[in-house]
């Protein structure tokens, strides 16, 4: 954990923030009390996700491309049908 009071962060965050590593954070301190802290946010994945990662662990049943009810449809939509 990095400590840095107010006037540390507000000149050298940027810094600071390429240093931080993942499950790492940043504690800003006013007069040695610690107020915020900041943390790295997860990587998001470089590459695509692949197709059909799911196959075979579910099925769509017929019924799911039938029409919503009209009392449904007026929920959505705000007025009545």
């Amino acid at each position: 954990m990095i400590k840095l009071n107010i006037h540390e962060a507000k000149t050298h965050l940027s810094r600071y923030l390429t240093q931080l590593k993942p499950g790492e954070t940043i504690q800003i301190c006013k007069r040695n009390t610690p107020i915020a802290e900041v943390r790295a946010l997860p990587q998001t994945p470089t590459e695509p996700r692949p197709i059909g990662l799911a196959e075979g662990q579910f099925t769509v049943p017929d019924t799911f491309f039938d029409p919503l009810p009209d009392e449904l449809m007026t929920t959505f939509e705000g007025h009545d049908a």
